[in-house]
């Protein structure tokens, strides 16, 4: 998850970069490809942060401790 998360960084910044270098400014495709490299670094950085989330305690465990 952590791969995949860090490589959807990457494509998002690369769809960023590209369409500000090819598309000219203001059109509606830049807009709409600068919309889509944006969402999918928004869903990297989701990724990321979801794979370094600490994992719960199960909940077996507690129920068991307090019996």
């Amino acid at each position: 998850m952590k791969l995949a998360g860090f490589l959807l960084l990457l494509a998002g910044w690369a769809i960023v970069l590209t369409a500000v270098a090819i598309l000219p400014p203001g059109s509606v495709p830049a807009a709409a490809f600068l919309l889509s490299g944006l969402s999918v670094e928004a869903l990297g950085m989701g990724l990321v942060v979801r794979a370094h989330l600490p994992a719960p305690p199960e909940r077996g465990s507690q129920q068991a401790e307090r019996f």
